[in-house]
């Protein structure tokens, strides 16, 4: 007579599953956290011109954080939209805020802030700071933007002869590019250049924070389900969890 058989669960497995889970959960709430959080701060953006080339250029997907024209400091690469400069958005460097004197070519021929000449390292090597030479008063609570392609931009130099003197309001800025998502996936640093200036740079934006959280939110999820699978594979197929061994008190039968 057969002895009957009982399957048990060893306590390591209902371990591991019970692990897993809260591994996935933990994953799912940095992933969906990461990308809601990235959604409010940030708005992506496509950059229609070659007139910030080399630091970003046409066809390039970015993101921008959102924020006030207030916190906006020289070096910033923002979007803003001005109806003098046309009815679309646009990307553009901040060189020089109100109360600044922009000039060029100084001597050297660097831009020059309040007389200060100023190295622009995100320029490409060997290009001038400025074909043409200019000298502009930037009104208080007004922004002089330039494109980091000086031979083709179309900037506040065009816009010289405005009564504002190509300068744009700060309340035009709706958002400050941190990163380049596609196809680069760079960061836009901000220019130490201009932090020994008064109101020196901004500070970077939570970029990377919000792209880690969904990164490890992404693997503790896939981490998380794989796990059992592979508990069960190192152990020989759950043979060892899954064990069938006579019922107690029944003798195995005889052959």
């Amino acid at each position: 007579m057969s002895g009957k058989t009982v399957r048990t669960d060893r306590g390591p497995g209902r371990l591991a599953s019970a692990l897993s889970g809260l591994v996935v959960a933990l994953g799912c709430v940095l992933f969906l956290g990461g990308f809601a959080w990235g959604a409010v701060l940030y708005r992506p953006y496509t950059v229609p011109t070659d007139s910030m080339s080399p630091t970003v250029a046409a066809g390039d997907r970015v993101l921008a954080q959102r924020i006030d024209g207030t916190d906006v400091r020289r070096g910033d690469v923002v979007v803003f939209n001005d109806p003098n400069w046309g009815d679309l958005p646009m990307v553009k460097r901040v060189v020089g805020v109100g109360g600044d004197t922009v000039a060029c070519c100084g001597a050297d021929g660097r831009l020059t802030i309040n007389g200060k000449p100023v190295d622009e390292p995100y320029l490409r090597a060997g290009e001038a700071a400025s074909l043409t030479e200019f000298s502009a008063a930037v009104p208080e609570g007004r922004l002089f933007l330039l494109g980091d392609e000086r031979n083709g931009s179309q900037d506040s130099r065009v816009h010289l002869q405005d009564a504002s003197h190509g300068s744009v309001p700060r309340s035009a800025v709706t958002a400050r590019v941190d990163a380049v998502a596609w196809p680069l996936g760079s960061m836009v640093e901000r220019p130490q250049e201009f932090a020994a200036l008064p109101g020196g740079i901004s500070e970077p934006g939570p970029v990377k924070p919000v792209v880690a959280a969904v990164a490890v939110g992404a693997v503790l999820v896939l981490a998380g389900a794989a796990g059992p699978s592979l508990a069960r594979a190192l152990s020989g197929g759950g043979r060892g969890a899954d064990r069938k061994r006579p019922a107690r008190g029944k003798a195995p039968a005889d052959a």
